[in-house]
């Protein structure tokens, strides 16, 4: 079972489920979710799956200890007189934090073990060998699928408990459900507790509204997946693996391609993953709301890998923004640079922090820094200049909302996302420069004129369904970014033309879905970070 889009998993496990989840008696249907989930990281990971159980229990035992102390000082302070109430929370608060950052340092410190300690030592390598030290052995670790995604909803499970914006869960089997609940596991999105985890405990009958439009959405990330992702895969393979062979025409267009191979990938298993849980009364939330309508760098973050970006604000910006180091920073730099300027020193220390932590989290690899900070970089680009664009637009009286205006916006932050993945994609961060440099430095088309175009593994006809592919989800996302739901107006339609219309769309998938020979499915891109 290689992924959500598999026949294994469409086929078999998924209607397996469904059939044992709707025989099950209500109160019993959450063990069938559990079971399944568990069986499903078996098979992907095998004995890794106590990577999963012991982030488990250690979240489970330290929200009890978490509890137990909130109300241990609920009923102390509750005797005493109120001028000791104060010192007897702050007391009581200390020892809450030192659990908090035991269990979240546990956490962290095992995705860190497990994912970036070959690149820690090998890096460490390059400085003792410059001072003529000894060389280490580089250790290498097996990567449980999906720690990255099940780590950080394990740090803001615990971190919510903490702040007392959740109950601890006393029940082992419903934050075990919570934190590998089958269809977010391997790529997330990564959830909150109070998002799924009642909804997963409440054993919600099986309804046909829920069933088509699960299916719905399913057949939709299909289609992104197989027609364009897996269609675009052996060009984008070609010409990464070998970019010293061709100029920076071609290397733009493998750019582009990844880019729109990454969204439709990452979208549409996501489309399938929550069309999953859709069956299942579950709601996940979105991750995805029409990235590329986004007007700035900024923007695109908040419409793209939306739960990751949430986590990073809630658990990472917000609290280093209002640390006192951070208040202290912004107090001098309002003397310094004025209330205008001087907040956005500790914004950018703490955004700082997002982005790096964002680049790291993605992978363990130079070029993941470098894509995560250079967002940072853009992104503080426009803070700065905001204020200087929008004093001379009022000047000049000229209008930024109009359209040809939001199209330049539009285009502008397409490039630089792509420019951004070209160094996301690359092998290391030497080969995104010396693509980025050739794409730049010496652009030429004389691949699209000498044919080198059509021996990169796809053709004419190729990049005809891709783009008729892209301008249908394109479309769509025109339609929802005005508010359109076209699945309740396709829920309007008269039986014959609405089942018509899933026909249509199975039929397109299985006629231009680029599968069998010739094709190289893309694996999981997610799934591995």
């Amino acid at each position: 079972m290689t992924s959500y889009c598999s026949l294994l998993y469409l086929m078999i496990f998924l209607p397996a489920v469904i059939v044992a989840y709707a025989l099950a008696p209500a109160r019993l249907r959450w063990l069938v979710l559990l079971g399944a989930s568990y069986a499903f990281f078996w098979e992907l990971s095998g004995k890794l799956l106590l990577f999963l159980l012991l982030s488990t229990g250690a979240v489970w035992l330290a929200g009890l200890r978490l509890a137990a102390l909130q109300e241990e000082r609920n009923r102390t302070v509750k005797e005493l007189p109120k001028p000791e109430r104060k010192a007897q929370k702050a007391l009581f608060q200390k020892r809450q934090r030192r659990v908090l950052a035991v269990t979240v340092l546990f956490e962290l410190g095992l995705l860190a073990v497990l994912k970036y300690a070959g690149f820690t030592v090998t890096n460490l390598n390059h400085l003792l060998a410059a001072a003529g030290g000894p060389i280490l052995p580089i250790p290498a670790f097996v990567l449980p699928i999906g720690i990255s995604f099940y780590t950080l909803q394990a740090v803001s499970y615990l971190t919510d408990v903490y702040r007392e914006s959740i109950k601890a869960d006393r029940n082992l089997g419903r934050l075990a459900l919570f934190m590998g609940f089958f269809p977010q596991i391997m790529e997330g999105p990564i959830c909150r507790y109070l998002q799924t985890a009642p909804a997963l405990w409440a054993g919600r009958p099986i309804t046909w509204r829920g069933l088509t439009f699960g299916c719905q959405r399913i057949a939709f990330g299909l289609l992104k997946k197989m027609v364009v992702a897996d269609r675009l895969n052996i060009l984008i393979e070609t010409v990464f693996d070998n970019y010293a062979q061709y100029d920076g025409g071609i290397i733009a267009l493998a750019m582009f391609s990844y880019t729109f191979q990454l969204y439709m990938e990452f979208s549409g298993t996501m489309d399938v993953v929550i069309g999953s849980a859709e069956i299942f009364g579950v709601a996940l939330p979105e991750n995805f709301r029409q990235p590329f309508l986004s007007r700035s760098i900024a923007k695109f973050w908040t419409r793209w890998h939306i739960t990751l970006g949430t986590w990073f604000k809630d658990y990472v910006f917000y609290p280093l923004s209002v640390s006192k180091k951070l208040g202290a920073l912004t107090r001098a730099a309002r003397k310094r640079l004025g209330n205008q300027f001087g907040p956005m020193a500790a914004a950018a220390v703490a955004l700082f922090a997002v982005w790096l932590g964002n680049g790291v989290w993605h992978g363990a690899g130079w070029n993941y820094i470098f894509f995560g900070l250079y967002h940072f970089c853009l992104i503080m680009l426009e803070n700065v200049t905001e204020p200087f664009v929008e004093a001379a637009a009022k000047r000049q009286k000229f209008d930024r909302n109009s359209r040809p205006w939001r199209i330049v916006q539009i285009l502008r932050t397409f490039l630089l996302v792509n420019i951004g993945e070209l160094f996301f994609r690359a092998e290391s961060l030497r080969a995104g420069m010396a693509m980025f440099g050739r794409m730049a430095g010496s652009f030429s088309l004389a691949g699209f004129r000498d044919g080198t175009v059509w021996t990169l593994g796809i053709d004419g006809h190729d990049f005809v369904i891709t783009a008729i592919a892209l301008l249908i989800v394109f479309f769509l996302h025109g339609l929802r970014e005005r508010g359109i739901s076209v699945r309740e107006r396709l829920a309007a339609w008269p039986l014959a033309l609405r089942w018509a219309a899933y026909a249509g769309l199975c039929l397109f998938i299985l006629i231009f879905g680029a599968y069998g020979k010739g094709y190289i499915p893309v694996d999981p891109i997610y799934a591995n970070f």
